[in-house]
């Protein structure tokens, strides 16, 4: 008879805690924000920190680099700089560079870091995408705060437990899960933003807006031309809430790490993701989902789940923010590029595993998951989107 042996399992429970924190103007030197935040891990402990930031933020706040240097020297011994702020080029192409990635481990291995050292990534979507992939895999996992600097950032990528790069042509294909040691949103980064990229993050305000909260909704639709100007009160109040709709659906709707087939939040951007690609990311992450709801709405009221008065509805509060609801699909200039933005659906599929999950809405507020897509529907929506908007 065959030896029989026990099988033996054990739970293994984590606690996290999600932090988002709201200031202005981190780096003044009496902003004690981001010092009450980089905690010791033992009593005693000097903190050690390597702050890596997006270069693009000179433009928008000149001697930026010299002014963290500052703010770290006036915290005496208990909390010092482990190297000068290292520099990075900002935008989704730098995920596609690995030597980006490589730097980034360099200068941890450099100056020293580890676990109970910290990495302070400063900077937009890519660059604390990038940032966080590199400080999750350098000594399996050094404690990451993120400092999100754009409106797309601050009001949702940022303020996720997602890191990654891409590979093998594809978006996020290496990464990894890991809740932030905590963010902070500096409401200040987004007054130095150029126009595009201070619009950016309103089509994901609409995007949760949409598939969790209609009061939300209703509230952005109210102040359209407001947002559309940019105008501080409603502006700050949207980037805000946003990241707050965001959060809550991270920590409590039990899927964190996404280890299901549903991605509530990621209505309108299997094609999105898809023309980032293929416009080799001349359109901008905001402007591709802009159009990748455009294309859903349109589906959704083809098949009948949404009425045509709230299909047009939305898509004309989307056009009121200032989007472009076609225009960024000509930034594809291959000959079957179009073709191959629909066939996107296949490559989501094989990104999120499982079943094929597409996140659609009846109503503002009112989500449903679709588990396969018409290819001669969304074509027909496609081309609807071309000749009203096109």
């Amino acid at each position: 008879m065959a030896e029989s042996f026990p099988n033996l399992s054990f739970p293994i429970t984590l606690q996290h805690e999600h932090r988002l924190i709201f200031t202005r103007d981190v780096f003044a030197l009496e902003n004690l924000t981001l010092a009450q935040t980089l905690t010791p891990r033992e009593a005693g402990e000097n903190v050690r920190a390597l702050v890596v930031w997006d270069a693009g933020l000179e433009t928008a706040f000149p001697g930026f680099a010299e002014k963290i240097t500052r703010w770290f020297g006036a915290r005496g011994e208990t909390l010092k700089l482990a190297a000068a702020p290292v520099a990075l080029p900002g935008g989704e192409r730098i995920k596609n560079d690995f030597s980006q990635l490589e730097a980034v481990w360099k200068a941890i291995e450099a100056a020293g870091l580890c676990r109970h050292s910290y990495v302070v990534a400063v900077g937009g979507g890519a660059v604390l995408d990038l940032v966080g992939f590199a400080a999750a895999t350098a000594h399996r996992g050094i404690p990451l705060v993120r400092l999100p600097t754009t409106s797309l950032s601050q009001g949702d990528g940022g303020v996720g437990v997602k890191n990654g790069v891409n590979f093998f042509g594809k978006k996020n294909w290496l990464g990894s899960f890991g809740v932030p040691h905590a963010i902070i949103n500096d409401l200040s980064f987004l007054h130095g933003l150029p126009t595009r990229d201070r619009r950016a993050g309103l089509i994901e305000a609409v995007k949760v807006a949409l598939v969790r909260d209609a009061a939300f909704f209703e509230f952005i639709a109210a102040r359209v031309p407001a947002l559309a100007k940019f105008e501080p009160d409603a502006y700050e109040a949207v980037i805000r809430e946003s990241a707050r709709q965001h959060m809550e659906h991270i920590a409590t709707a039990g899927d964190p790490f996404e280890r299901g087939s549903a991605r509530p939040l990621d209505f309108g951007h299997w094609a999105a993701h898809k023309l980032e690609q293929l416009s080799e990311f001349r359109v901008s992450h905001g402007e591709a989902v802009a159009v990748g709801m455009a294309i859903d709405l349109i589906y959704a009221r083809r098949t009948g789940l949404l009425s045509e008065a709230d299909a047009q509805r939305i898509l004309g509060v989307i056009q009121g923010l200032g989007f472009e609801l076609f225009a960024p699909v000509k930034h594809i200039r291959s000959a079957t590029g179009r073709q191959d933005m629909l066939d996107g659906l296949e490559e989501f599929r094989e990104h999120l595993g499982g079943r094929l999950c597409i996140p659609m809405i009846r109503a503002p507020g009112e989500r449903l998951e679709i588990h396969e897509m018409d290819g001669a529907v969304v074509k027909a929506a496609f081309d609807e989107l071309r000749e009203r908007y096109g």
